[in-house]
């Protein structure tokens, strides 16, 4: 029993350094809202996505078209939801390189924004893709840190 959680917990350390490393081979795309093609156009979601299939293959799901203002409008949590579908919840204070971090841009918006955990400790990073930036790595200083309102795992290959 104490092995095979040994394992478990070394098998997802492993998939978080690796979701890292994926998230870094998409540095300097450009921002392109609704794409998700390393080295031609990403969006956030985009980003996320094309680590996905890399991860997995398939996605896990046809993602429909959508604004730059995503459901803030009627005021639903599309993205938040759809995380919390595919993804595994977990605290913030327990993120972890290759995690997933959901931003609020605005208090009282809906999350909008999401980027990978690059590197945790004393100075932690995200990579995100940024309009008018495209796919960077940033420190997660305090402004970006305050908008984080959920954290969360990538599901091991066998749990997805």
């Amino acid at each position: 029993m104490m092995v095979a959680a040994v394992a478990r917990f070394l098998g997802a350390r492993m998939m978080d350094l690796t979701i890292a490393d994926h998230a870094r081979s998409w540095l300097g795309t450009p921002y392109r809202h609704q794409a998700s093609c390393k080295g031609a156009g990403t969006d956030c979601l985009g980003l996320l996505r094309g680590i996905w299939r890399e991860v997995y293959g398939e996605e896990p799901e046809m993602i429909p078209p959508y604004t730059k203002d995503w459901s803030e409008p009627q005021n639903e949590e599309r993205l938040f939801d759809a995380a919390h579908q595919h993804l595994i919840s977990k605290p913030v204070s327990d993120m972890a390189a290759g995690d997933v971090l959901l931003f609020r841009m605005r208090d009282g918006a809906v999350a909008k924004h999401l980027g990978i955990v690059g590197r945790v400790g004393e100075s932690p990073s995200f990579i995100h893709a940024y309009s008018g930036h495209g796919v960077v790595e940033n420190a997660l200083s305090t402004p970006w840190r305050r908008r984080v309102v959920a954290c969360f795992a990538f599901p091991l290959k066998g749990d997805k």
